[in-house]
């Protein structure tokens, strides 16, 4: 449980005194943020803020992480260092980061607020996406659960929702395509919410928390440990390894916020965001918390559904729109709401849908057994 406060406590300090020294470094080369001329015209006096600070928030979780593991292993802790499906999440959070990085230094050669083309994104990140699903099913423990299952799960895996059950190789592909879509959804969920200042990091810094809680619940409940009962104990691989990482990208969000609450020292631009979704898909397939993912991140959803309905209705009826423009934050800006009201009303949604998907992870296990 150290490990989970070393980790938090780690994460603030290295974001909230390393991303202004990064913010320097960025100001000196001129790597700024291109603004789409189609948005709000309120959002023009942020061109040139500095972008990319996704590369703090990761770099900060990187180093908490093995900090963290280092003075567990100093102190001699029982299962300290690093954890298989602790890499793994890092494996994807970075690769998604660094599909990101490529995005925003597309932007800032081309001097444009477009990056990559959709396909060489798309590539990108099916294949961090692929090379996770893969990982995510190799390397079982001494209990021989994976950090990935085949099972589809909720609250927990559902044993009637197996891929497996088209036997091994064919439940294996189609687990890999399970998790990319996952994984693309809560990537492209999270840039299309990184629009407004603090936003983004705001709403993935509650569901990181709440990941914390429930890693923390399931080590607890953990099938083996003895305390718990067998119906309703969770087959969780390195469940408290998952709270300690959950726990730093947290504080490390809380130390960024501190540089990009309105007006925005710093974006986190598609580094950031990319990363974030990815990390985020992770917890989801590692916790076997997939489908309750839509419920934790409701806001995400929210927002992404504002898009495919803006665009989808936009295409049907010949150039009419349902909002005033999407993503959806950007509709009440230009209802004449604040920058600062919209992003604190919407944080409210964020942590409302969290509390209730933690709700019903706790509830699922009261009324399991």
């Amino acid at each position: 449980m150290i490990a989970v406060v070393i980790g938090a406590i780690l994460g603030l300090l290295l974001t909230l005194f390393g991303t202004p020294l990064f913010i320097r470094f960025l100001e000196g080369r001129g790597y700024g943020q291109f603004i789409r001329d189609d948005g709000p015209t309120s959002h023009h006096v942020k061109r040139g803020t500095p972008t990319m600070g996704g590369a703090v928030i990761i770099l900060a979780v990187l180093l908490a992480y093995g900090i963290s593991h280092g003075i567990m292993l100093l102190f001699g802790e029982p299962n300290a260092g690093p954890t298989v499906s602790g890499l793994l999440l890092l494996l994807l959070m970075v690769g998604m980061g660094m599909v990101g990085f490529f995005d925003d230094a597309a932007k800032i050669t081309k001097k444009q607020s477009l990056g990559l083309g959709p396909w060489s994104k798309i590539i990108g990140q099916l294949s961090v996406g692929s090379a996770f699903g893969v990982m995510a099913l190799l390397f079982p423990d001494s209990q021989g659960r994976t950090p990935g299952s085949t099972m589809v799960s909720f609250a927990r895996e559902i044993p009637w929702l197996d891929f497996a059950v088209f036997g091994t190789i064919i439940g294996a592909i189609l687990f890999v395509i399970w998790a990319n879509l996952i994984n693309t959804a809560a990537t492209n969920a999270v840039n299309l919410t990184d629009g407004l200042d603090g936003l983004a990091a705001g709403a993935a810094g509650m569901l990181a928390a709440a990941y914390t809680i429930m890693s923390i619940w399931q080590y607890n409940q953990s099938c083996g440990r003895g305390g718990s009962v067998e119906a309703v104990c969770y087959e969780v691989r390195d469940p408290m390894d998952l709270a300690m990482l959950a726990a730093t990208i947290t504080g490390a969000l809380i130390g960024f916020l501190w540089w990009n609450t309105k007006p925005a020292k710093i974006f986190m631009g598609d580094t950031g965001s990319l990363a974030l979704g990815g990390a985020l898909a992770g917890f989801a397939i590692l916790t076997h918390t997939q489908l309750l993912f839509v419920i934790l991140g409701g806001l995400f959803v929210i927002i992404t559904c504002s898009v495919i309905l803006q665009v989808g209705y936009f295409k049907l009826s010949g150039g009419k729109r349902i909002f005033k423009m999407a993503p959806l934050q950007h509709h009440f800006e230009l209802k004449g709401w604040a920058e600062e009201t919209v992003v604190v009303r919407f944080w409210i949604i964020a942590a409302l849908f969290v509390g209730l998907g933690m709700a019903i992870f706790y509830g699922e296990w009261v009324f399991t057994q």
